[in-house]
């Protein structure tokens, strides 16, 4: 973990908190004959009166760049923050938020516009109940110890009035608590001792959602990954979203969350790399790997074999036709960002066809459609930076054509499966599932490609790949976190020595 400093213009701002020793007045961290604590990391958060250019405020930031360590806000989010291009934006997806909180206020309460609304944000969080998805999402883009973010609705939209950054000193009361609430769960180092090492070398975050219906890891897994990491002195200790703010204590982040780009799980990837964090998934591999596109475009490229695949933008009846002319029926149509086997459709027809692409344009402007290709089963290859670690088939949920099966009333079914050593795999197999995974990065992927007689073809890339305890690990056992871990492990010994990843 790192080391913490908190820099203020004059002590006297911090009277209303507990003293600590991590309080550095801003001209001491200034004038230091030599660089401030160059020997651990350090994580600097500036609380300093204001961040006016060429201020002591500023300049904290600046030096606090120069001498290697992290610090909030960073010298970019001080320059983003005078950015013209931040007023004026929508904020849509959280509409109806906004207008709920507007709702809830006392009818009638003096002084306040029911077009406007005012937020204060203590490293992202707000105490405004129905906000705390606004209040990190602004802090992901402008990472900022305090902010108060001003909202307008106009011509039925909610609008980013102002934005700007507040001090210690101009905190009252409530205010004061709802930050000290804030910098605790940011850091909880400033007001308790630091937790024993017991030895560690490491420590990684795994990021999990317990009330996830098909997490990629089940309890039994995660477990075992952290029994793995602790053999070889790496602390793994899950976290939530609601760990956002803490994410810069850890020297890792291993996703063991179902990703999306909409998602607080590509906030979290983004935010670990710029905190120079080993992180799988990163964020480049989920942002390649989502979209099913992207995918295809990429993969035959690079003469990766998939499916005979069009792109579809309208649901017109001269594409019908040459969808039919290109790849038969019946024939697959996919929402580029589906999951799980959701967002896809087989239709047999043309009036299934041109039915299910009037329902999946009006979610994307682009419709993936692919020949049908039936198989009793999946292969599923398991790769780590560009090794083939496991090796298992899915096969078919009973009576249906996919692995998985959603059914009305929300239950889903699946198939079974066969867990394989890796070099029982048909080599045309393997060979090709590495070649696409080289295609998405170095990270942790799982390739899962369709095998009829000597035709294989890559289905689809998942940055995210299934590690269940029972299923993926029957092979290789408690051997197969261990791989995992040990890839951590050489890429934190990296990061430490400055070398390739």
């Amino acid at each position: 973990m790192s080391q913490v400093i908190i820099l203020v213009d004059d002590p006297a701002d911090w009277a209303a908190y507990y003293p600590t020793r991590h309080l550095l007045a801003a001209r001491d961290y200034l004038q230091a004959a030599t660089p401030v604590c160059t020997d651990k990391k350090v994580q600097v958060i500036n609380l300093c009166r204001g961040y006016k250019y060429l201020s002591p405020g500023y300049y904290c930031s600046l030096l606090a760049e120069a001498r290697g360590q992290r610090v909030m806000p960073s010298v970019r989010t001080v320059n983003d923050l005078s950015r013209k291009a931040l007023y004026g934006l929508h904020f849509g997806h959280f509409e109806n938020a906004l207008d709920r909180v507007i709702r809830k206020r006392a009818p009638g309460k003096q002084g306040e516009d029911a077009t406007r609304l005012t937020l204060t944000l203590y490293f992202g969080h707000t105490e405004q109940e129905g906000l705390a998805e606004l209040g990190r999402q602004i802090f992901d883009q402008l990472p900022c110890p305090i902010l108060r973010v001003a909202f307008r609705r106009r011509d039925d939209q909610w609008i980013l009035e102002s934005i700007r950054t507040v001090s210690l000193k101009q905190l009252k009361g409530d205010e004061e608590d709802a930050f000290a609430r804030a910098l605790e769960r940011f850091d909880a180092r400033v007001w308790r001792n630091p937790r024993r090492r017991r030895g560690d070398r490491y420590e990684l975050a795994m990021l999990v959602d317990e009330r996830e219906a098909l997490p990629p890891s089940n309890k039994t897994a995660l477990k075992r990954f952290i029994k793995a990491g602790r053999e070889l002195g790496i602390k793994v200790e899950p976290i939530d979203r609601d760990d956002y703010a803490r994410l810069g204590e850890y020297d890792g982040l291993f996703i063991r969350e179902t990703t999306g780009l909409d998602h607080h799980t590509y906030q979290f990837a983004r935010k670990a790399e710029q905190e120079g964090m080993v992180v799988i998934d990163d964020p480049g591999s989920i942002l390649r790997c989502t979209n099913k596109i992207y995918l295809a475009e990429l993969m035959q490229a690079n003469k990766v074999p998939v499916p005979p695949t069009a792109f579809v933008f309208d649901d017109s009846d001269a594409q019908v036709e040459r969808l039919i002319d290109e790849l038969g029926l019946p024939m697959v149509l996919k929402i580029p960002d589906g999951s799980f086997s959701r967002g896809i459709s087989k239709v047999a027809d043309r009036d299934a066809l041109r039915d299910a692409l009037r329902q999946y344009l009006k979610q994307s402007a682009v419709v993936l459609a692919q020949a049908f290709m039936y198989t009793d089963y999946d292969w599923r290859i398991g790769v780590l930076n560009n090794r083939p670690l496991f090796a298992c088939q899915y096969f078919m949920s009973k009576g249906h054509w996919q692995i998985y099966h959603h059914k009305d009333g929300g239950k889903t079914s699946s198939g079974g499966f066969r867990s394989l050593a890796v070099r029982d795999v048909p080599p045309k197999v393997l060979r090709t599932a590495l070649k696409a995974a080289r295609m998405m990065g170095n990270g942790l992927y799982g390739v899962d490609l369709k095998q009829s007689g000597d035709e294989v073809v890559v289905i689809e890339v998942n940055d995210n790949p299934n590690v269940d305890a029972g299923v993926e690990d029957l092979w290789l056992g408690e051997d197969l976190y261990r791989q995992i871990m040990l890839e951590f492990l050489r890429r934190l010994e990296a990061k430490r020595l400055g070398l390739p990843l």
